[in-house]
């Protein structure tokens, strides 16, 4: 099998470790045998439709995100749509998690408007507001309940409409608002969240449940071997300790 990953703004969109996402993707398909072809989609490119089983895009400041939204809707729009339409797997964190939304209001009142590919909404309540800084726990129903663990930093406010579901419940820390206890978004394939750290090398069983998503959307069904994921695990349960001993 082969597995076609298309990054988008590698160079603008990487805040805290996120580029360490797209390591644990390749890594965990090629450790089964799996050809992985990575494809950058920069400032500028415009990804062909339908050719990629998955997406990724990172989390930057509210400068980067400027830079991003314009060029997101009118480069990459087209081929993030198909995506979701044929149930390929799109994956983002924090600022990117944002612009897949129906808009970003900063901090300064400006709107920045997203694809609406997630029906959620964020909104930055002022400069004098405090951040939504530290390590998180969430309990996800994807994954059957288990847990998933990271860091999240952000001064947005996002809420879920009508036809979103959370990626999970926050156990510990503040998730999209800090308020309704909702942690990211999804809609069929789209997966939004705040969680970084980065996101996928401590959560193994969620980087095993993207890629069996996204190989089936080519492929169809398929069944992962089993990887020894003592390392994975052991820095998952230790990023569990830290979140609880903060709580």
């Amino acid at each position: 099998m082969e597995l076609r990953i298309c990054h988008l703004y590698p160079d603008l969109l990487n805040l805290y470790g996120d580029r360490g996402n797209l390591m644990a993707l390749v890594h965990r398909a090629q450790w089964r045998g799996i050809d992985v072809r990575v494809e950058e989609s920069r400032l500028g490119a415009s990804p062909v439709p339908g050719a990629h089983d998955l997406y990724f895009m990172g989390g930057g400041e509210d400068r980067q995100q400027h830079l991003a939204a314009a060029d997101l809707r009118e480069r990459k729009r087209e081929a993030l749509l198909d995506a979701a339409g044929r149930g390929a797997v799109v994956l983002a964190v924090c600022g990117g998690y944002q612009l897949l939304g129906h808009y970003y209001r900063s901090a300064e009142g400006e709107e920045l408007i997203g694809l609406g590919l997630l029906d959620v909404t964020t909104e930055h309540p002022g400069p004098q507001t405090r951040r939504l800084i530290g390590n998180i726990i969430v309990r996800s129903p994807w994954l059957g309940g288990r847990t998933l663990v990271g860091f999240e930093n952000h001064g947005g406010r996002t809420r879920l409409g009508p036809s979103a579901r959370p990626l999970g419940t926050v156990v510990t820390g503040f998730g999209n608002n800090g308020a309704d206890r909702n942690e990211g978004a999804v809609s069929r394939n789209v997966y939004g969240t705040y969680l970084h750290g980065p996101l996928l090398p401590k959560n193994p069983a969620l980087t095993d449940y993207l890629l069996t998503l996204a190989l089936r959307s080519r492929h169809g069904p398929v069944a992962l071997a089993s990887l020894d994921d003592s390392l994975e695990l052991a820095a998952h349960s230790a990023a569990l300790v830290r979140a609880t001993s903060r709580a």
